[in-house]
């Protein structure tokens, strides 16, 4: 399978896979800190990929040193641990409508940082695509909230604003690592695993530890239920941007609302607002324009 199209499509997989957790995770439930959660999941997952990346590199610890630490350690503290806090804290703040909503700009910040430090070509097709695809996102999330919802930023907004920043700093640095010889799995592993500790770090200094404790199976079995989902998402998300320009695996992330729309429909009988409908078919469109656009630069980096 050529490059440009096993890119495409396994950041189509990672939209599939975002779309599936929202709904999921509602199934499964912890009543646990969030910085708690999340350093557990990226703990676990972070080991899962030590392990593929040895595999792959044959145990060779030499094979992990392809691109400076610098760059794997950065990863980890701006997109694995900050983003994290400033998101929770953000929406501890907010609600999660409009939480979910700001998240979904992520393309838009990426496409800026990726044209000005990767050097990224961003075509009038590619522009004209990413806009049609956020103004039908602006459209489905109006759809749920209305516009005066979505207006008058509050602390909560801006701090989810600057954990989005962030998520798309980490994924320039993330494709840069990439493109200078590093791995989809290495970078991986430092993303989830030092992010994960730098998070545990943040969990003993206010002294949260000890609520692990007093979890319950039923609850270690839903944590595990989502660490799975979060894995795959992982899995599929840094492979498709070593193989494609991060503004374009980035756009493609913005079908995840619909695939939480169908879901909702098929499994849990949700009704569908006819702007909802609307905003889905502007995804959908800008989707399909976005899937044609092939990777380029316009010089080299």
């Amino acid at each position: 399978m050529k490059k440009e199209i096993r890119g495409t499509v396994l950041a189509l997989l990672a939209a599939v896979v975002s779309g599936i957790a929202i709904p999921a995770n509602k199934l499964f439930i912890v009543t646990l800190d969030p910085t708690v959660f999340t350093a557990v999941r990226a703990i676990i997952i972070g080991a899962i990929f030590f392990f593929i990346a040895s595999y792959q590199s044959k145990f060779s610890y030499k094979n992990f040193k392809k691109v400076s630490w610098k760059y794997l350690l950065a990863i980890a503290i701006v997109g694995g641990a900050f983003a994290f806090i400033l998101f929770f804290n953000g929406l501890a703040l907010t609600t999660a409508g409009r939480a979910a909503f700001l998240q979904k700009t992520l393309p838009l910040y990426v496409a800026i940082l990726a044209f000005v430090f990767l050097k990224e070509k961003i075509s009038r097709k590619m522009a004209y695509a990413l806009g049609a695809m956020l103004l039908g996102t602006l459209i489905l999330y109006y759809s749920q909230m209305g516009l005066a919802t979505l207006s008058n930023l509050s602390l909560g907004d801006l701090l989810v604003i600057a954990a989005t920043i962030l998520w798309a700093a980490e994924a320039i640095i993330a494709r840069k690592a990439m493109l200078i010889g590093e791995t989809n799995w290495v970078v991986s592993f430092a993303r989830m695993f030092f992010g994960g500790l730098i998070l545990f770090g943040f969990v003993l200094l206010f002294g949260k530890m000890g609520l692990l404790l007093t979890l319950s199976m039923q609850q270690w079995i839903n944590i595990i239920a989502s660490t799975a989902i979060l894995f795959v998402y992982v899995f599929f998300w840094y492979w498709s941007i070593r193989c494609i320009n991060v503004t374009k695996a980035t756009s493609l992330l913005l079908l995840a609302p619909i695939v939480s729309l169908i879901v909702g429909v098929v499994f849990l009988k949700e009704s569908v607002p006819f702007l909802q409908l609307i905003g889905s078919a502007m995804i959908l469109i800008g989707a399909y324009l976005v899937s044609g656009v092939k990777s380029e630069f316009r010089e080299k980096i």
